[in-house]
C-alpha cells in the first residue's frame, strides 16, 4: 500500500523521466492546494477592496503581520515532511515513527500559534513604531485582534496536509482547500456587506470569516483522517497527550531554520509592505495587489518544492544518493520552468492579471493600477530567481540540511534586498519600484547561493553515508 504511493530503493524511478512523473504526481495536487489556499486569501482582498483603500491598506498591514508569524510557524512544525519522509524511506511501515512525529508537530503547533497569537495581540504598537498611519494602524490592529484566532487551526491543518501528502495522498489537501475556498467566499459575502441576516461588519468581518475558514478546515482533515482506512491505521489522535520529547527537540533542531528561513523571506515582503505604507497609502493599496499576483504564481513552485522535500527524503532515508540526484533535477526543471511562463503573462498581459483583483476602468483606480503594474514589471524579472530559490530550498530540506540555507536566506534578503529596497526607495526617485527592485535583489542572491549549495552537496557532505 505504502510502496505504490511511494517507490522505495529498488521499485524507485532510475531515470530522468520516470522521476519527472512521480513528482510530477505528488507536486500537482500540493501546488493546485496552494493555489486554491491563495485564492482563499485573494477573496479576502477583492472584498475588502471594494469598501476603499483605506481598509484595503489596514488588512494589508494586519495580514502582513499575521500571514509572517503563519508562514514562520508553519515552517517550523514543518520539520515534519522530511523527517516523515525519510521514516518511510527506510522503512515502508513506519507506523509509530509517523505517529509520533505528527503528534510532537500538533504539540509544536500549539505552542508556537499561542506566541504567536501574543505578537498579534501587539500588533498596534508595532505597527505605530515602524511610522503607519495612526488610523490605518488603529484599524489594522483590531482587524488583527479577531484574524489571530485563526492561528492554530492554520498552522495545525498544514501539519495534517504534510501527513496525508507524505502518505501518497495529496489530493486530499486539494479537496479540503477547494471546500475552504467555498467557505471563505460564502463569509466574506455574507459577513463584509451583510447578506443572509447577518451584520455587515466591514474589515472585521473579513477577519471572521478567514477564523472560521480556518477551523472548518482543520476539522475537515481530521475527519477525513478518521474515515479513510490507509491514514486511520496511524492512530494519530490516540494518546494524544504522550509526550515523546526526543522526536519533539529532533523537530525543533530541524525546523527552526526553516522556520527562520521563511521568517527571512516573508518578513522581506512583509517590510516591503511597512517601507511602502511610509512611501504612501495608494502606493500601498499597489503593492498588496501586485505582491497577490506574484505570490499566486510562486504556488506551483511552492508546490514542486514540497513535492522535492518528501522525494528527496524517500531517497535520502533509503540512502540512494542516484535518487536524491534525479528528484532534485527533476524538481528544480519543473518549478523553473513554470516560473518562465507566469513571468511571460505578467509582462504581456499586466492589465488582465490585475482585472482579477480590481476595476482597472474605473477612475479611482487609476492610481493603484498605475503603481501595480509598475511593479509587475519588476516581479516578472524576477520569477525565475522565486521559482530557484523555493525550489532549492525544498531539496536541501529532503536532505534534512537547514543551518547553512538559514545563514543564506538570511544574509541575501536582509543584507541585500531589504538594504537595496531601502536605499532605492527612499534615496533615489524610483520611490516604490525601487523598494521591488531590492526583492529582486534579495531573490537572486540567495537562489544562487542555494544552487550553488545543491550542487556542491557531495562535497559538502550532505548526502547520506
Amino acid at each position: 500500500m505504502l510502496q505504490q504511493a511511494h517507490p522505495l530503493t529498488a521499485d524507485a524511478p532510475r531515470s530522468l523521466s520516470a522521476e519527472f512523473g512521480a513528482t510530477l504526481a505528488l507536486a500537482w495536487p500540493l501546488a493546485a492546494a496552494n493555489l486554491l489556499q491563495m485564492m482563499v486569501h485573494a477573496i479576502d482582498v477583492i472584498f475588502v477592496a471594494r469598501l476603499g483603500d483605506a481598509e484595503l491598506a489596514a488588512s494589508s498591514l494586519g495580514v502582513s503581520i499575521f500571514g509572517l508569524l503563519v508562514w514562520t510557524t508553519t515552517g517550523l512544525v514543518g520539520a515534519s515532511a522530511p523527517l516523515i519522509a525519510a521514516e518511510l524511506g527506510r522503512r515502508k511501515h513506519a507506523v509509530r515513527e509517523v505517529r509520533r512525529t505528527v503528534r510532537m508537530a500538533l504539540w509544536l503547533s500549539l505552542l508556537t500559534s499561542i506566541a504567536a497569537m501574543g505578537i498579534c495581540a501587539a500588533g498596534g504598537p508595532i505597527m505605530i513604531a515602524t511610522g503607519q498611519a495612526p488610523d490605518t494602524s488603529a484599524h489594522a490592529a483590531s482587524f488583527l485582534l479577531i484574524l489571530m484566532w485563526g492561528m492554530f487551526p492554520m498552522v495545525a491543518a498544514s501539519v495534517l496536509r504534510i501527513f496525508v501528502s507524505a502518505l501518497g495522498r495529496p489530493k486530499i489537501a486539494t479537496a479540503i482547500t477547494f471546500l475552504a475556498l467555498g467557505v471563505n467566499a460564502l463569509g466574506n459575502w455574507s459577513l463584509v456587506f451583510g447578506h443572509l441576516g447577518l451584520p455587515a461588519l466591514g474589515l472585521h468581518g473579513s477577519a471572521l470569516s478567514s477564523v472560521i475558514t480556518s477551523t472548518v478546515m482543520l476539522l475537515a482533515y481530521v475527519v477525513v483522517i478518521q474515515l479513510d482506512r490507509q491514514l486511520r491505521r496511524y492512530h494519530l489522535f490516540g494518546n494524544w497527550w504522550r509526550s515523546e520529547w526526543a522526536r519533539f527537540f529532533e523537530i525543533v533542531r530541524i525546523g527552526a531554520p526553516i522556520g527562520l528561513i521563511i521568517l527571512a523571506e516573508a518578513g522581506l515582503f512583509t517590510g516591503a509592505a511597512f517601507l511602502m505604507g511610509r512611501i504612501g497609502e495608494v502606493e500601498l493599496a499597489g503593492h498588496t495587489i501586485a505582491l497577490q499576483v506574484a505570490a499566486l504564481a510562486f504556488q506551483i513552485p511552492f508546490g514542486v518544492a514540497q513535492a522535492a522535500t518528501i522525494r528527496v527524503g524517500l531517497s535520502y532515508g533509503a540512502r540512494d544518493p542516484h535518487g536524491i540526484a534525479l528528484a532534485g533535477r527533476a524538481s528544480l526543471v519543473l518549478g523553473v520552468g513554470f516560473m518562465i511562463l507566469t513571468a511571460a503573462t505578467m509582462w504581456l498581459f499586466p492589465r488582465l492579471v490585475l482585472s482579477i483583483y480590481v476595476d482597472v476602468d474605473a477612475a479611482r483606480n487609476a492610481a493603484l493600477v498605475s503603481h501595480a503594474m509598475q511593479f509587475l514589471v519588476v516581479a516578472a524579472a524576477f520569477q525565475l530567481f522565486d521559482g530557484a530559490q523555493t525550489v532549492a530550498a525544498g531539496v536541501l530540506r529532503g536532505l534534512q540540511d537547514t543551518r547553512v540555507p538559514m545563514i543564506i536566506a538570511v544574509c541575501g534578503y536582509w543584507l541585500a534586498g531589504y538594504g537595496t529596497a531601502i536605499y532605492l526607495g527612499f534615496w533615489t526617485p524610483l520611490a516604490g519600484v525601487g523598494i521591488w527592485i531590492g526583492l529582486a535583489v534579495g531573490l537572486v542572491v540567495v537562489a544562487g547561493l542555494l544552487l550553488a549549495r545543491w550542487r556542491l552537496r557531495a562535497r559538502l557532505g550532505l548526502l547520506p553515508a
